[in-house]
């Protein structure tokens, strides 16, 4: 097998008459999503969750297997063995590299060099961390059915590192032109950066992290918090096979097909979640104001949306809430039923709580 040659972007040999209809569905469901945002008066606080979720499942579509839930345990302070450990590193650094890329994309377009910042962010200290983070290859690299593979049973082989930076270079010029669609080019630019696979590891939680990034670049998105690795994870073996086709066949339009799809039954679920947790905050909301008769209780409302499993010193430390204070309303929260208590302190160790009526609706289905 020979190493995959690029096409030249912009693509010209598009059957666009089977993408009208698509792409058409999928921009009116983006832009309904949207306007849900646009809506919100603190979407960063309201999708913490699903922010959460999306980088595990991400991740989860690369091998990990840690839940949201143990995450969330994770960063209230509970310890799991070392496999589990190292699979909730990788999905706290994608959600960094989510939010440091976020805040880059305030003042710059999707570049190279924020490809590289968040490659080195996601690989800190877990799986591949010595598979030169942060630094586009300079060998060649292949993907068969096993790890160790020889390259001459290759499945699919990159282009050769001799030529890579001349295609990464006109991957960028193309990231900054306005093709005939956004979600298009989103899914081209997807497409083309993971068969370029410009690093030995990590490259499909960085593509996947780009989706919403480059669709905030080009004002689709007014946050940058699009989920669609749900869909990705449950169509793994035809998200995997329509890249496959394009290296062989050359079946962008099929990809794109494919890839709008994904947009458009993601925006729908997307929509549904985002209005569910809305209205949760609303509700849960006018609970704790008549329950507690506290000026903080707003405080403590945005508190366990932006942490739904958190430790006492956490709820403290988020809400600001005086120590004396949110102890008291956190034994209110816990006498209405609002909260529960997954695993009681023990000498200088916190109490952990949750919030299992959110984190049910982000997973779809009871999980607490």
């Amino acid at each position: 097998m020979n190493p995959y040659q690029p096409e030249t972007l912009p693509l010209r040999e598009l059957d666009w008459a089977r993408l009208i209809r698509p792409v058409g569905k999928a921009n009116a469901g983006l832009a309904e999503y949207n306007g849900l945002l646009q809506g919100m008066i603190n979407p960063g606080v309201l999708l913490s969750p699903l922010t959460r979720q999306e980088a595990v499942l991400s991740s989860r579509i690369e091998g990990t297997i840690a839940t949201l839930e143990e995450v969330l345990e994770h960063e209230a302070g509970q310890r799991f063995e070392k496999n589990k450990e190292d699979d909730i590193q990788e999905i706290l650094n994608y959600r960094e590299a989510l939010i440091l890329s976020s805040d880059y994309l305030n003042n710059y377009p999707v570049r190279l060099s924020l490809v590289l910042q968040t490659h080195k962010i996601l690989m800190n200290n877990v799986r591949g961390h010595d598979k030169k983070p942060g630094e586009f290859r300079k060998s060649q690299n292949w993907i068969g059915p096993s790890k160790n593979t020889p390259i001459e049973q290759a499945t699919f082989i990159p282009p050769n590192p001799l030529i890579l930076m001349d295609h990464l270079y006109a991957w960028e010029k193309y990231l900054a032109i306005d093709d005939a669609d956004p979600l298009i080019q989103t899914a081209i630019a997807h497409a083309q950066f993971e068969l370029l696979h410009p690093f030995m590891d990590g490259n499909g939680r960085i593509g996947r992290l780009i989706i919403p990034l480059f669709l905030y670049s080009k004002k689709c998105l007014s946050f940058p918090m699009f989920y669609i690795s749900a869909y990705l994870e449950n169509n793994r073996e035809e998200y995997y096979s329509r890249l496959k086709e394009i290296s062989q066949h050359g079946a962008w339009t099929e990809w794109i097909e494919f890839f709008l799809q994904a947009i458009s039954v993601q925006a729908k679920d997307n929509i549904n979640t985002a209005r569910q947790i809305q209205n949760h905050f609303n509700s849960i909301g006018n609970q704790i104001r008549s329950i507690t008769h506290s000026q903080y209780s707003l405080n403590a409302l945005n508190s366990i949306f932006d942490l739904p499993i958190f430790s006492s010193s956490d709820f403290i430390r988020i809400s600001k809430i005086p120590k004396p204070t949110a102890h008291t309303i956190l034994r209110q929260l816990l006498e209405a039923k609002i909260i529960r208590i997954l695993k009681r302190g023990e000498g200088r160790r916190s109490s952990i709580f949750a919030f299992p009526s959110l984190l049910n609706i982000v997973e779809g289905h009871p999980v607490l």
